[in-house]
């Protein structure tokens, strides 16, 4: 039995190749190519879906890639975003105090006989209704209590408490604070007086009834009472009170200095506070 299967096999296979060599050589002749072309119709149709499925798979793939890709380089731009970002803000900054320090270094090089030390403010304080800010530099730097400090804006206030490497300064906007002041164009003389807002503004009491007050006058300090050098800017007049039956006139005065954003200041070390008390006491006697 097991012959007969072999021979059967045999013979199966012997007509299959009797046949494909028909086929072959009626293909061959083009007797068979309608039969031929409608074979291909269906196996064609089959070869392009089989070739898009592929085509997309492979599209899909690519694109799970180009996402990635995508994802990875917009991390890398957005960390490089941060860092440029932080570098302009610093350069920004250095610009600023740049301009900042050249305005004050033209003002201390244009001014004569007088020497200054430069601070940076290093906080604000108040004790009970002093009006003050802190800086950075103390008796090793040469300063001293009673000392001006100005910018080259106008005069900030004067030391008022010091240590070695530190010093509180009593702002003029302070309402503790009093400086003798003039008039730039009549010489009228007054008190400045603050009024302990950091918008700058300051009063100019005790002028004389017959003074003319211009509005826009620039206001400076006198010298008188020995505490300040003279002829140091506080501000400009931008109102005047003449009130009736009172002996005097007072003037609103602005100064030109921003108190709210003070970051360098000027302290002049060459001016040394006059001690005048030995003389009242002498009259007193």
């Amino acid at each position: 039995m097991r012959r007969g299967w072999q021979s059967n096999r045999l013979t199966f296979l012997i007509i299959i190749l009797f046949i494909c060599g028909i086929l072959i050589s009626l293909s061959a002749f083009g007797i068979i190519a309608p039969l031929e072309n409608i074979l291909a119709t269906p196996l064609n149709l089959l070869s392009r879906i089989t070739t898009s499925v592929s085509l997309s798979t492979s599209d899909a793939a690519l694109s799970f890639s180009d996402i990635e890709a995508l994802r990875e380089r917009n991390a890398e731009l957005e960390v490089q975003l941060a860092e440029l970002t932080g570098e302009v803000v610093q350069l920004r900054e250095i610009a600023s105090d740049y301009e900042r320090l050249s305005d004050l270094l033209e003002y201390t090089s244009s001014t004569i006989n007088q020497e200054f030390v430069t601070a940076d403010v290093i906080g604000q304080g108040q004790i009970g209704f002093v009006r003050s800010i802190i800086i950075n530099k103390g008796t090793r730097d040469g300063i001293a209590i009673g000392m001006p400090v100005m910018t080259e804006l106008g005069l900030v206030g004067r030391i008022w408490r010091i240590t070695a490497n530190s010093s509180q300064v009593q702002l003029v906007t302070d309402q503790n604070s009093f400086v003798s002041g003039r008039l730039q164009t009549s010489r009228a003389e007054g008190t400045i007086g603050g009024q302990g807002l950091e918008a700058g503004q300051l009063e100019m009491l005790f002028i004389p009834l017959d003074s003319d007050i211009p509005v826009g006058d620039i206001v400076v300090t006198s010298g008188l009472g020995g505490n300040f050098p003279p002829d140091m800017v506080i501000g400009q007049v931008i109102s005047v009170r003449n009130l009736e039956f009172e002996l005097t006139q007072e003037a609103q005065v602005a100064s030109l200095v921003d108190f709210s954003k003070l970051e360098f200041v000027l302290v002049v070390t060459s001016f040394e506070p006059a001690d005048i008390s030995a003389f009242d006491a002498e009259e007193e006697q």
